[in-house]
């Protein structure tokens, strides 16, 4: 039943892997840098907030609603010259780090900003009648109060990129995607997709285990609890 798990395919199989987790890590990390402050933005800037800009709101709602509704296939191959740019080439590990990282930033943008519209408004309202700074009332209320709901929001913008990263094999993206195109579809090796179907299962549950996790221990009401 194994049989196909040779010394050379288990090698592949733990280099996709290895790339897989690679692509992950690289554009979750980047893509939350830029997600993180526009999304914290974008829940703090309508008219009356602490950062009020209404009309830079808007815009940059609209942005990060194009791009979120791009199909992410589309977006890899459209953004192919931007890509070629930033990374020199359009295919590998690397390149496909580019459309990711494109990809998850507004997705976290938005679920950030869902994290943070969770607070409730009294704390803020608090600190405001202190007289902390606007900047302070997000370091030391927002933030720490929607702690929990960002891991939540982080792991899963982490689970859909394990799921988009398969997608950019279809592009020579490398990783796990790229191997079970090759050899599961291209080579009619269906253990092979099946093995890269499971390793992908596992990734998933992995990342959607430590999330909750953490997320439990950062939760103030269950440890009150």
């Amino acid at each position: 039943m194994f049989d196909f798990l040779t010394p050379s395919m288990i090698d592949l199989l733990v280099q996709a892997t290895q790339a897989t987790l690679f692509m992950v890590a690289v554009a979750g990390v980047i893509g939350t840098l830029i997600g993180l402050p526009l999304g914290v933005f974008l829940a703090t800037s309508r008219a009356g907030e602490l950062f009020a800009a209404p009309w830079l709101n808007h815009a940059l709602g609209l942005l990060v609603n194009a791009a979120r509704s791009t199909p992410f296939i589309i977006l890899v191959v459209a953004i192919i010259p931007f890509t070629r740019l930033i990374a020199g080439t359009s295919i590998g590990t690397n390149a496909a780090i580019v459309p990711l990282t494109v990809a998850a930033a507004p997705f976290i943008a938005r679920l950030i900003e869902a994290a943070i519209r969770e607070v409730d408004q009294g704390l803020v309202e608090a600190a405001r009648a202190m007289g902390a700074s606007p900047l302070q009332i997000v370091w030391k209320v927002l933030l720490p109060e929607a702690l929990p709901a960002i891991t939540l929001a982080l792991t899963l913008a982490v689970v859909s990129l394990i799921g988009y990263s398969a997608m950019v094999g279809a592009v020579g993206g490398g990783g796990l995607g790229d191997l079970g195109i090759r050899f599961g579809y291209q080579r009619f090796m269906p253990e092979v997709m099946a093995t890269v179907v499971i390793v992908l299962i596992l990734l998933v549950q992995a990342v959607q285990s430590i999330g909750d996790l953490l997320a439990r221990r950062l939760d103030k009401r269950s440890r009150r609890g």
